[in-house]
């Protein structure tokens, strides 16, 4: 069943309840239709603009709604028809809760040539690579290791929300957002991040990200989530 059957099964309790019968009923349940349709379409163009896994209070904001678990109701039906669709692009919901839409595995590698200019430039992106594997670090700290073209990289950095900047004393303390993790693919936790920023700098032979993460790289970084929150909960 896709989600347009889902839907219709939703609502037909709430269509009927309270209506007599005839035209009166059919328009209630059409106009329920349509408005469910449209919210799952708003989830649909959300999850594709960000790019990156959203959380059910970000969800909620764009559909204008209270209720958590009414939006995760409905992210849920999307997840289904993605799946139905069985197509390049996938729905997913994390172990976090938050949901995100994405090529297929196997699929990214293959068209990431395709892609439009990366984010980042190699300068700003060691700056930080530097602050996310040693967080939090201060300013001067970062100055010193990256040199002082660093204060422009910091700059560009806050602009674009992938770090934070708080006074201590003379100096500032800087922090990677959950913007940076949920951009790379990695963990909102800073030390599980930092064990899978370990391992990638291991595999690249130096410590710096790539301007993104391939396949093998994003489901290497969710196992390592995975095992993390497993030995936690022991």
């Amino acid at each position: 069943m896709g989600w347009r059957g889902r839907v219709t099964a939703l609502t037909a309790d709430v269509a009927s309840a309270g209506c007599g019968e005839g035209g009166g009923r059919v328009s209630v349940k059409r106009t329920l239709d349509e408005d469910l349709m449209e919210k799952l379409r708003l989830i649909e163009a959300a999850l594709y603009v960000a790019g990156r896994p959203l959380d059910l209070k970000t969800l909620c904001g764009i559909l204008g709604s209270r209720s958590e678990d009414k939006i995760r109701k409905l992210a849920r039906m999307l997840v289904e028809e993605y799946k139905r669709r069985n197509g390049a692009i996938e729905v997913l919901e994390l172990d976090d809760g938050r949901f995100v839409m994405q090529l297929k595995m196997g699929y990214a590698d293959r068209v990431k040539k395709l892609a439009i200019r990366p984010l980042l430039t190699i300068g700003p992106l060691r700056t930080l690579s530097y602050i996310a594997f040693r967080q939090p670090v201060t300013q001067k700290q970062v100055i010193e290791v990256r040199g002082k073209h660093a204060y422009n990289h910091i700059r560009e950095l806050l602009k674009m929300g992938f770090i934070t900047r708080e006074r201590c004393g003379k100096d500032f303390i800087l922090r990677t957002t959950d913007f940076f993790a949920d951009y790379f693919g990695l963990s909102r936790n800073i030390q599980i991040m930092k064990h899978q920023l370990k391992r990638i700098f291991e595999k690249r032979g130096e410590e710096t990200l790539p301007a993104s993460l391939g396949d093998e790289d994003k489901k290497e970084m969710a196992e390592i989530e995975e095992q993390a929150f497993k030995q936690e909960s022991r």
